[in-house]
């Protein structure tokens, strides 16, 4: 099967969100320029942060438009990524009625967006690979199923899902299928972002957190057809993104090869991370990732969390999460960091 050009987004969408009436905030009403502005009920006297922000982040979404090669339509900016997981669950399925799909182990946030609106949640099981099991994906979802989350590369397992697997759950389903890609720019793999067109049902995650640095910010990027784009702002607060993560995020975009030097730096050192993490007694496997992070399976995973804790390291304890029993994962830091880690590894 092609893609899907044919759906009507409007099918899946919550009917009171169709009909609904969004709030207008006075910076949706006014276009054009100003020099007086008294319609928002703001303080006169700079701040410098007196006036509210632009409720759109059209100049952002512009920067941000020409760097992906898509259009500031189809641009969705939000509080995070988890903004837009909440109002894609929330603008298309139906409380107590509609559900998503997730896939076991993934990001814990669609469960618990899901939950918050009263939204039933299907699962299916990752292969021991951490790849799609397809041949579990008819069983797993029906006639209620409005939207399938896959987060590739996965978090907490680092690896890629199979390209050619997730176009077909996108050929398949008749839902939103959403590809969370907060990990994308550590992974050789083009992003999915270049699909949107193809894919009328395809939402594209990204975030400023991970590569970009700037997880302080809370400023996370979705990507999808602009009718989609339009329900989600149509929803969201009036003034999600605040103005000076705005200004910050634009300064990052227009010094993007910072981004790149991060990135191929802690390329650089998780490929030492993993080298030093095989040769460590106690760990018994190193899995293969396409992420800033690493699951390792050590030979008792509680033991070496609170060891790492008593010497005021940090890490992450996934040995109850599917798949992963006796399973840390672990962040590429400095190199200061990396060879702390490893030199009290040593001592166990």
């Amino acid at each position: 099967m092609k893609g899907k050009s044919f759906i009507d987004i409007r099918t899946l969408v919550r009917k009171n969100i169709l009909t609904m009436k969004p709030y207008s905030s006075a910076r949706d009403e006014f276009k054009g320029e100003a020099e007086v502005f008294l319609d928002a009920n703001e303080n006169p006297y700079p701040t410098p942060y007196n006036r509210y922000p632009d409720p759109l982040q059209k100049e952002v979404k512009e920067k941000l438009a020409a760097l992906k090669g898509v259009d500031a339509s189809q641009i969705f900016l939000g509080n995070g990524s988890d903004e837009a997981i909440d109002l894609l669950i929330r603008a298309f399925c139906e409380p107590n009625h509609d559900s998503i799909l997730i896939t076991e182990p993934t990001y814990g946030m669609y469960a618990v967006c899901a939950d918050v609106n009263a939204v039933n949640i299907q699962q299916v099981l990752l292969t021991p690979e951490f790849d799609l099991d397809l041949d579990a994906f008819p069983n797993a979802f029906d006639a209620t199923t409005k939207i399938i989350f896959l987060c590739s590369p996965n978090n907490p397992t680092g690896n890629l899902l199979s390209r050619d697997k997730i176009i077909e759950v996108l050929n398949r389903f008749y839902g939103l299928v959403v590809i969370d890609e907060a990990y994308i720019d550590f992974s050789n793999s083009r992003s999915f972002v270049q699909e949107l067109k193809k894919y009328p049902n395809l939402v594209v995650l990204q975030t400023f957190s991970k590569a970009w640095g700037l997880a302080g910010l809370r400023l996370g990027m979705c990507f999808a057809s602009e009718e989609i784009i339009s329900i989600l702002n149509k929803i969201k607060y009036p003034y999600n993104v605040n103005i000076r993560t705005q200004e910050l995020s634009l300064e990052a975009l227009e010094n993007a090869y910072k981004k790149d030097i991060w990135v191929d730096e802690i390329l650089n050192q998780r490929d030492k991370l993993i080298k030093a993490l095989k040769g460590l007694k106690i760990v018994d496997k190193v899995y293969p990732t396409d992420s800033n992070f690493i699951l390792v399976r050590v030979q008792d995973a509680n033991a070496t969390y609170r060891y790492l804790t008593d010497n005021k390291i940090i890490v992450r304890d996934r040995s109850r999460v599917s798949l992963c029993y006796n399973c840390l994962r672990i962040t590429v830091g400095t190199p200061e960091e990396n060879e702390t880690l490893i030199k009290a590894l040593k001592q166990l």
